[in-house]
């Protein structure tokens, strides 16, 4: 029998594998939001003297623009990453605030979405965490009205008269993945099924459980809490009886479950360390980039290798490749702009600790 080493078993799960490729999967309404013919792009820009606005606007520019971005698509969705109220630890408002603005220019209807892990009415200190988990949905409201407000997205969103969603409570949807690695049928907000694209806008960070949270993993803030828990902890111990991380596969599934077709990554601020906050032990780092892609998983695996890792050492893109989903190599992608080599930096690595040490972590309110 013919060995193989490590890379070409992975290539073959991508491969041979389920045959829903990120690029070829069609949603609900029997449309592809990545085309299956182009050769994955992600921008990667440099912000000069602090101008945001500037850089943001170059990443998509670069893409294709915005016009062949949401070409057919009226209703976009914005999913910053708002893990608590830290603004060390979450997406810059000014991030959001260009991408709205360049989508309300092109005469699209954008709202802002979030469902976030944790604020004032669910800490507790002293506990394992700090937090407490809960479905409570008057405790929920709450926890996102308080996060919207003291990081400045009530603001923000009546500057912009967009729509300000908290993703953890209100109508639901059953979305049907007959073939999800954790769950077969999920439940998400109505205004993700309704959304024409989901648009992730995460911060660069590494993670204790993911190792890295981009614009996939930033998308368990669209496990509502109503449904799964704030801190998601049902999510979590449902998948970590498939693979330690309790993460990776889920983040798949629920990639598969939203109409995700542009990620940008607000890595302007990241962090390093035992992320995704400075609570936890993460660690701020300069990097003045904004990067971007039509591609999640392409997207993904350039902001973790200018991050200083490999994507074969991801568990999130290790799943994706077992999905079907593509681009498996970074030779597969084009890159504009900068390129990797002239802005990348070696992260500190977190410690990642598999789930079934953290199951007690956010004990219930």
């Amino acid at each position: 029998m013919k060995k193989i080493n490590r890379r070409e078993f992975i290539k073959s799960l991508a491969v041979n594998g389920a045959a829903l490729s990120l690029p070829n999967l069609a949603f609900a309404s029997g449309k592809s939001l990545i085309s299956t013919l182009d050769k994955p792009v992600v921008s990667v820009v440099q912000i000069e003297k602090g101008n945001i606005d500037y850089a943001v606007r170059k990443a998509i520019d670069l893409i294709g623009g915005i016009t062949h971005i949401t070409a057919g698509k009226e209703r976009i969705l914005l999913k910053p990453n708002l893990v608590s109220q830290e603004p060390s630890d979450v997406t810059k408002p000014s991030v959001i605030k260009t991408l709205a603005q360049i989508m309300i220019e092109a005469g699209k209807e954008v709202s802002i979405g979030e469902g976030s892990a944790a604020g004032p009415p669910n800490y507790r200190p002293g506990t394992f965490g700090g937090v407490c988990r809960t479905k409570n949905v008057d405790q929920l409201n709450s926890i996102q009205q308080t996060v919207f407000d003291r990081l400045g997205y009530s603001d923000l969103s009546k500057t912009l008269k967009t729509q300000l969603i908290n993703l953890h409570t209100g109508k639901m949807a059953a979305i049907k993945l007959p073939d999800g690695f954790v769950y077969k049928t999920l439940i998400i907000h109505q205004a993700l099924a309704d959304t024409d694209m989901l648009c992730s806008v995460p911060m660069m960070k590494t993670h204790g459980l993911a190792k890295v949270t981009l614009g996939m993993k930033n998308l368990f803030g669209t496990f509502p809490g109503q449904v799964y828990g704030t801190v998601r902890s049902a999510v979590h111990t449902q998948a970590s009886k498939i693979e330690p991380s309790g993460t990776a596969s889920a983040i798949v599934d629920i990639v598969r479950a939203n109409k995700l077709g542009l990620v940008v990554v607000d890595a302007s601020t990241a962090m390093q360390g035992q992320g995704p906050s400075i609570y936890q032990g993460g660690q701020l780092v300069t990097m003045n980039l904004i990067i971007a892609g039509t591609n999640p998983l392409a997207t993904d695996m350039v902001s973790a290798n200018i991050m200083g890792f490999v994507p074969e050492e991801i568990p999130t893109f290790t799943w994706a490749w077992k999905a079907g989903m593509t681009p498996i190599s970074l030779a597969d992608i084009e890159i504009r702009g900068k390129q990797i080599a002239q802005v990348k930096q070696s992260f500190k690595r977190p410690q990642v600790i598999p789930y079934a040490f953290m199951s007690k972590y956010g004990p219930p309110c």
